[in-house]
């Protein structure tokens, strides 16, 4: 799809951009409606408002001067830790100084619903706790004294609008920012002062002080108005997490924290109001470094709803599970009657690309997108994966909820008629359609797993008529699609493809059929950079962009699998070992690992990677367990 700007600005010369984080470097925060990026040296450098896909007001991830939120020790870069406080979305950050020493709390806060939320209202229903719509940041003096600088410079619409700020009431403890319709507020017990388009305040914290800091977007810009409520505000969103934490399953096992790591950030890429989840928190995080693989990941794929499920389910998260669920119930079909690949976390089915060549893009990557021009794509694995979902829930809930037979029915016909067809892909591949094999293999996951809830709820005819239309698929890929003994990417080349896994991931083969366990073993051997899983190599695939990719930390994960399904699970467990020790000094993965550099590459935090890591665990876990009964 033609994408093109929607701003006149000249671009800024990215010849020699300012630095810039490495991508597994950032912190991040959510508060089930939004999230944040936090540098390591405690700036915010993304946050859009009032929800996931809205413009940014910090975006200095995109562009160094598109806005950012510090508080911290002056003049220093470099904490000395950085953690989450166990069972949260909390990140506490500890700074030595030459004179002392601080320690900062930030998070997205999440407190008691108090009535109707009108700054992003819900579809679903509102649940015991909700967020506050603000971001609270407290500094505690550990030791000595410490200089605090807090400085606050929002700069709306993806950098394209500076704040206006002005103090309220002629205290400086209170300033408002309003730019492109919106206004914030930043409330503080430091004195503020305006410096053009920032506000800035100093302050010697000595020990045992604690000073906090609060920009809130709330109705009625309400924020807390002294350090105790801003503490208790934190407090309250430990409880939250760690509620939420202790309703879920966690095996006692060594990968323990990794598991829970992916789940808390699972969780909190999940839009509360919808129950949606978006793919990724950010846009534009190249794939390539300095290149043109950039995407806006911030809204929701129907393909990944059966890994959601999935994970969902096994950590026992059956209300979240039930949420997404609906939220998929809901979406507004084509014509017809199949689901978009996409939509926003809203179900709002226009994605209309642009580009932002204003923006300088993170390191030089060009150019910015807003919008995703893959969303009207033809993918034909979309209705096995929201087939996959629907029987996966029926089957842990043991009940086919009325509204979603309609849906079986559409997404079956879909897939019934199309099948045969080419299309863009798995990897929505913006080069000419083919037949490929990941896609037709996801249409017989939909009449497979559509033949399956039609024997639930009793219906023969169509069961029967289903269940030969998968077995006619099944019959056609393996007469097309297998070349030299293995499942290649389309029926029109011998080149390998990543999605081809999920073969072994889905059933599609009995786990001792040769050419399944060939498929693995080709793609283990032959589309893998020092052990991590390409999703295709870039000169064999004519995806219409140029330059390479990382591996992608899902196809990993994938190849784990599918390794433990073909029974090689000491395989398996060695390559799990190496993606868990990957994973950011924060327990967080981007789309992509880079084995030369060591970098995680693409959108961040990813939700596919950390989704696939659950499942890929799970699988390996169960055969352990499994093994101990023997």
């Amino acid at each position: 799809m033609t994408t093109a700007s929607d701003d006149d600005a000249p671009p800024r010369s990215a010849a020699a951009p300012s630095p810039f984080p490495p991508i597994a470097d950032y912190a991040f925060l959510s508060n089930c409606h939004t999230g944040a990026l936090i540098a390591p040296d405690g700036s915010v450098d993304w946050l859009c408002v009032p929800r996931f896909d809205s413009p940014s007001v910090f975006g200095s991830l995109l562009d160094r001067e598109a806005g950012m939120f510090r508080i911290g020790p002056f003049g220093l870069n470099v904490p000395a830790s950085r953690q989450y406080e166990p069972g949260t979305n909390i990140i506490s950050a500890v700074w030595n100084t030459p004179t002392g020493w601080v320690n900062v709390r930030s998070a997205l806060t999440m407190g008691p619903t108090r009535g109707e939320d009108t700054v992003t209202p819900h579809t679903r229903p509102p649940a015991d706790d909700d967020a506050d719509h603000m971001l609270v940041r407290t500094v505690t003096c550990l030791d000595g004294n410490v200089e605090v600088e807090l400085v606050c410079e929002p700069v709306f619409d993806y950098g394209r609008a500076p704040a206006e700020w002005v103090l309220v009431d002629g205290d400086r403890h209170t300033a408002d920012a309003s730019g492109a319709g919106l206004t914030l507020r930043l409330q503080t017990d430091m004195a503020l002062g305006i410096e053009g388009g920032r506000v800035r305040a100093r302050h010697m914290l000595e020990k045992g002080e604690t000073l906090y800091c609060a920009l809130t977007w709330a109705a009625e810009l309400a924020a807390p108005e002294t350090t105790e409520e801003a503490v208790a505000q934190l407090d309250a969103t430990a409880v939250f997490w760690r509620r939420w934490f202790s309703h879920a399953r966690f095996p006692d096992h060594r990968w323990r924290e990794a598991i829970q790591r992916s789940a808390l950030t699972i969780k909190g890429l999940t839009y509360m109001p919808t129950g949606a989840t978006v793919a990724a928190l950010t846009t534009s995080l190249p794939e390539s470094p300095g290149g043109e693989r950039n995407w806006d990941y911030r809204y929701t794929w129907m393909r990944d709803s059966t890994f959601t499920l999935q994970a969902l389910h096994y950590l026992n998260l059956d209300w979240e599970a039930d949420e997404f669920m609906q939220f998929i119930a809901d979406l507004e079909s084509n014509g017809d009657g199949a689901l978009q690949i996409m939509y926003g976390i809203d179900g709002t089915r226009d994605l209309t690309e642009s580009t932002r060549d204003d923006l300088s893009g993170y390191a030089g990557a060009r150019p910015v997108r807003i919008g995703n021009g893959a969303f009207d794509q033809r993918q034909n694995d979309v209705f096995g994966a929201v087939l996959d979902s629907i029987l996966l829930h029926t089957v842990r809930s043991k009940r086919l909820p009325r509204r979603l037979w309609p849906l079986v029915q559409q997404q079956a016909a879909c897939a019934s008629a199309v099948w045969r067809d080419p299309d863009q892909g798995i990897w929505e591949a913006r080069g000419a359609p083919q037949h490929y094999v990941s896609s037709k293999l996801m249409c017989w996951v939909a009449l497979d797993r559509a033949s399956k809830i039609a024997g639930i709820r009793g219906d023969r005819a169509s069961e029967d008529a289903w269940r030969a239309t998968a077995e006619e698929i099944r019959a056609d890929i393996l007469a097309h699609g297998v070349k030299k003994g293995a499942l290649r990417q389309h029926y029109d080349t011998e080149a390998l493809d990543a999605s081809t896994l999920l073969a072994a991931v889905f059933g599609f083969l009995p786990r001792g059929d040769v050419r399944l366990r060939a498929t693995v073993d080709a793609i283990a051997n032959d589309l893998t950079e020092d052990g991590f899983v390409l999703r295709y190599r870039t000169g064999e695939t004519d995806d219409g962009l140029s330059g390479k990719e990382g591996s992608f930390l899902i196809c990993s994960f994938w190849l784990v699998s599918a390794l433990t399904v073909v029974d090689q699970v000491q395989e398996a467990t060695d390559l799990m070992e190496r993606l868990v020790s990957v994973s950011s000094p924060l327990g967080l993965y981007a789309e992509e690992f880079d084995t030369s550099t060591g970098r995680h590459l693409g959108n961040f935090p990813q939700a596919f990677s950390h989704l696939a890591l659950i499942e890929a665990a799970g699988r390996i876990i169960l055969h352990e367990r499994m093994r101990e009964l023997m």
